[in-house]
This record gives structure tokens, sequence and C-alpha cells, in this order.
């Protein structure tokens, strides 16, 4: 089965999150020096990730006029006065 860029993306983005909640994990329970600026990168890679994943999705989708999760507003039509009959 041949996977698209999105699903590349997204398997690697789900494959990052999860090594970065165990290395937040570690390092909250080792104490070595510069562990605290240690993990306050992971725990800030952890909220950015997503973040750019979605940035990613939506340049993506609109680079590629293709709808996308990432379209938080779809397109609506013009809203006009109703017909009179």
């Amino acid at each position: 089965m041949k996977k698209t860029p999105k699903q590349i993306a997204a398997i690697i983005c789900i494959i990052l999150l999860a090594f970065l909640y165990v290395a937040t994990l570690v390092v909250a329970i080792l104490d070595f020096p510069g562990s605290d600026k240690l993990f306050a990168a992971c725990l800030v890679a952890t909220i950015g990730v997503p973040i750019l994943l979605w940035i990613y999705l939506a340049l993506y989708g609109k680079l590629t006029n293709k709808k996308t999760i990432a379209d938080l507003f779809p397109e609506s039509e013009e809203i006009s006065a109703p017909k009179e009959k």
C-alpha cells in the first residue's frame, strides 16, 4: 500500500511524539546537570510538534487546493438576501 505525504508526516509525528513523551519521563526521573533545561525543551517540543504538523497540513491543503482536516473554517457561500416570491 502506497503512503501519501500526509500519511508519512503523520506517522513521523506520532513516532516523534512517543519518543518525546518517553524522553520527558526519563529526564523528569533522572537528575543530572542540565536536566531542567532538557525537561523544558522536551515539554516545548511536545507542544510544538503537533502545532507544526497542523501548520504543514494547512499549507499542504492551500497549496494543492484540497480540503484537509486542518481546515477549521470551510469556505461558505456568500449569504444573500432571501428571495422574494
